[in-house]
């Protein structure tokens, strides 16, 4: 009887092992980079390159979604402090994750990497040239470590959809997947929908600051792409496209003034682990609105803004930061189309979409706290 119990027990056993191995799949997959990757997938140990991946990791392992994170940078505590908190609540297990440094500032250890054993490591796009500057992905591939890239802030809108089939792909999530982006794509489309039937419709001129009272300088913006995209989505002109090149750079003050922008709409976060007791206009989960708007009020005292015309007719408006990295962009989109374009859009919820997404993808509760105006009409 105990030979017969100890052969099903092998039996089970191999049997188990076997039906493990059959899950494992290796592909070839192609990253927002073009590069040819080979991956194991589904992927059950991550690195996350950025800790603020969680965002996509929560809309995919929704029930979980540090289930296979083993590793990840330690960036997401500092960049929003309030939506670490919130994660913090509901998964204190993610305090205990070994953290790392940046891969573009040369803190990525990569010795600590190989010992949690990733089946992939996931990187931002914007991280590529100081990762193949350092000759990370040969140190990674000569362990069988696969390095893969993402991008939801470069090309924000244009990639968003190609970078969740990915990590959809690697999750072994296709179907989640491709639910958010039809849920994404539906909520996009209540905004350009609408502007295309309206064709007539004056676009105002939009001077968008990054991060605004994050440090004394004046004033870093964006230019074609991320936020100054959704501003043109949104149906505004970006004051800054043809002032910035690339994605992201810095606006004089002087420009400002001469521009005399129609509507200013700042971003912010919870910044106190980076700029203790800054200027910055705290956003973000169960943020304090009153006080954001105070700060908001506040950076409107300085030179370049005093005497534009958004500031005179109170079309001052704050941002969640974070919506510049994350696949949640089409959120901002609907808030700026607001803004912009009260009339058109009365009936457009923003937060009633925000809260939809926590309810349907996300696994903590929704908490206001993303937006605030100066305009009380708004």
């Amino acid at each position: 009887m105990r030979h017969t119990a100890l052969v099903a027990s092998a039996a089970t056993l191999m049997l188990a092992l076997f039906s493990g191995a059959a899950l494992a799949e290796k592909v070839k997959i192609t990253d927002i980079a073009g590069r040819e990757v080979e991956v194991n997938v589904p992927v059950q140990h991550v690195i996350l390159g950025e800790g603020r991946q969680i965002y996509f990791t929560a809309a995919l392992d929704s029930e979980n979604p540090f289930a296979r994170v083993v590793g990840w940078r330690d960036d997401f505590k500092k960049a929003d402090l309030d939506g670490y908190n919130e994660y913090l609540e509901k998964f204190p297990q993610m305090d205990k994750l070994p953290t790392f440094g940046g891969m573009k500032d040369g803190t990525f250890d990569i010795e600590q990497a190989v010992t949690l054993k990733p089946d992939v490591i996931i990187m931002n796009i914007d991280a590529k040239t100081a990762t193949q500057e350092s000759g990370y992905i040969e140190k990674l591939a000569k362990v069988g470590i696969p390095l893969v890239y993402v991008d939801f802030r470069e090309k924000a809108l244009e990639n968003t959809e190609p970078s969740m089939r990915l990590i959809g792909k690697l999750y072994g999530k296709e179907q989640r997947a491709e639910d958010f982006i039809k849920f994404r794509a539906a909520e996009m489309a209540r905004v350009t929908d609408v502007l295309a039937k309206h064709p007539e419709v004056a676009k105002p001129l939009v001077f968008m600051e990054r991060a605004g009272g994050y440090s004394d300088d004046c004033c870093m913006s964006f230019g074609s792409e991320n936020f100054g995209k959704m501003v043109e989505l949104a149906g505004g002109t970006n004051m800054a496209k043809d002032i910035i090149p690339g994605t992201f750079g810095t606006v004089n003050p002087e420009q400002i003034i001469a521009s005399n922008p129609d509507q200013v709409i700042v971003t912010g976060a919870n910044w106190e682990l980076y700029v203790p007791g800054g200027k910055w206009v705290g956003l973000g989960a169960g943020a304090d609105s009153a006080k954001a708007r105070e700060k908001l009020a506040g950076l409107m005292q300085r030179p370049a803004f005093t005497g534009i015309k958004a500031v005179k007719d109170n079309n001052v408006h704050a941002i969640w930061h974070q919506f510049y990295n994350n696949p949640y962009q089409f959120v901002a989109v609907q808030q700026i189309a607001k803004w912009l374009h009260p009339d058109l859009f009365k009936d457009l919820d923003p937060d009633a979409t925000f809260r939809e997404l926590h309810e349907r993808f996300l696994p903590v509760a929704y908490r206001p706290g993303y937006f605030v105006s100066l305009n009380a009409g708004l």
